[in-house]
């Protein structure tokens, strides 16, 4: 399974940067996302920075990943708190599918 993880630039230079993620700091290569400023939310995928992401986006994601650690361990009870934004409302269709039903 390929997960993109969301990182934080501490600082950078021109081709990679320093970030704080969910493993610690690691050093990301910026090869496809150019210069960054510090602040900015990369999504990462084996060391290299893939995307340029919002905050919102980063926490999205970060929620996700820990719902998935948590359906690992067992521990089912804090997905529906990882997911609060999905549980309580009814799926929706897409707008380009909707004329479709």
């Amino acid at each position: 399974m390929c997960l993109g993880v969301p990182y934080r630039i501490i600082e950078s230079t021109a081709w990679v940067a320093r970030c704080a993620g969910p493993e610690g700091e690691q050093q990301i290569d910026l090869s496809l996302v150019g210069e960054q400023p510090p602040g900015t939310w990369l999504l990462t995928f084996l060391g290299a920075a893939r995307e340029v992401i919002d905050a919102d986006r980063a926490s999205a994601i970060n929620n996700a990943l820990a719902a998935l650690e948590a359906a690992m361990s067992g521990d089912t009870a804090r997905i529906d708190a990882l997911f609060a934004d999905l549980v309580g409302r009814e799926p929706s269709l897409p707008d380009h599918l909707k004329d479709l039903s």
